[in-house]
């Protein structure tokens, strides 16, 4: 069986993942870091060398290549179920159960406040308003793919460690 960790940035999906990932005795994969060392380049020389119509290309592409190996936890972007047939990949895979990691606007706002210069997509906001504003548009857009995904895990005012444990008590 393979996890597929979807939600919007700031979520949790790379603590949740490695964590998983370790309990399960699985491979960890964030898809962005598997593109990475795949293209030798980061996302963002990605994106100003090849454009992003090239990026969400090889991000299917690389995306059905993780679905492909067995007992993975895969964390994604939180764009890639939003793009191309991703979500529907996701979603038919029989092999795959996705986990929506549904976070509240408030607490994904606090997190990325402090991160905020090492995220280039909210780099540039500067007040916590125009970030909340950004969040809510975007998880808007994002709803209908995230929605889609096998399990959905509230993840507001629990410990990484619970949320771990709700997904193993939940999947097997």
């Amino acid at each position: 069986m393979n996890i597929v960790l979807v939600g919007y940035m700031g979520s949790g999906k790379s603590t949740i993942g490695r964590k998983l990932s370790e309990i399960l005795d699985f491979n960890y994969f964030d898809l962005d870091d598997y593109i990475q060392s795949k293209e030798g380049m980061t996302i963002s020389e990605i994106f100003k060398t090849n454009g992003e119509i090239y990026f969400r290309k090889i991000e299917s592409l690389y995306l059905k290549e993780v679905l492909e190996i067995q007992n993975v936890v895969l964390s994604l972007g939180g764009g890639t179920p939003c793009y191309g047939l991703n979500m529907d990949m996701i979603t038919k895979s029989k092999n795959s159960k996705s986990i929506y990691l549904k976070t509240s606007i408030p607490i994904l706002a606090k997190r990325l406040e402090k991160e905020k210069s090492g995220r280039p997509l909210i780099s540039h906001l500067k007040t916590e308003e125009q970030l909340i504003e950004f969040i809510g548009k975007h998880l808007f857009e994002r709803s209908v793919f995230y929605g889609q995904s096998d399990l959905i895990i509230n993840t507001d005012d629990k410990s990484a460690h619970d949320v771990v444990e709700e997904i193993i008590m939940t999947l097997f």
